[in-house]
């Protein structure tokens, strides 16, 4: 199975496909989608979009995971990063790739087993996991953390089986013993 995973930004949108052989995670390409600064906002959502079909067109992933955004510096700065994200998710549904969103929280906890790891640790994490020989750019490494966590959790998602809080099963209800009643 082949993932794409992306991490959106309207500066810097980072993309990573790995893909998973015989239990093993394989490298299979990553980078980051850098916009002109400056230009109108129409065409940096044109770039953002065309690269990222480029990049679908060229690695053929059969699934996607995209980070979803939860945190913005100032309102402009979040309905611009929306529409970044449109562009991106426009992208990968037209491709027909289907598509998975994932907290960071969520995609940080499987790559490192903290959901508050920092960059620097899910850096180093994805450098190790798909053996790579550098570590790579923030933008990308966190793509390809996300590509990671669906690979390890999508076989179960597919399988319908829940991968997000532990449940240990029901609880178990409270029994009172009285003694007079015992006689």
């Amino acid at each position: 199975m082949r993932i794409l995973g992306i991490d959106p930004g309207s500066s810097a949108t980072g993309y990573g496909v790995i893909e998973r052989r015989e239990g093993k995670l394989v490298h299979i390409a990553h980078g980051v989608i850098r916009p002109v600064a400056g230009a109108p906002l129409a065409s940096r959502l044109d770039q953002l979009y065309t690269t990222l079909s480029d990049v679908i067109a060229q690695h053929l992933p059969d699934s996607s995971v995209v980070e979803e955004v939860f945190v913005a510096a100032s309102p402009r700065s979040a309905l611009v990063l929306g529409q970044a994200r449109g562009a991106i998710l426009a992208a990968v549904a037209r491709a027909g790739v289907p598509v998975n969103e994932y907290t960071p929280a969520r995609i940080k906890r499987s790559v490192t087993g903290n959901g508050r790891a920092t960059k620097q640790q899910v850096k180093s994490m994805v450098k190790r996991l798909l053996l790579l020989d550098r570590v790579p750019a923030s933008d990308a490494a966190d793509a390809l953390a996300a590509a990671i966590a669906y690979a390890n959790a999508g076989r179960l998602e597919a399988l319908g089986v829940g991968v997000g809080s532990r449940r240990r099963g029901p609880r178990a209800k409270a029994v009172t013993f009285n003694a007079r009643r015992a006689r």
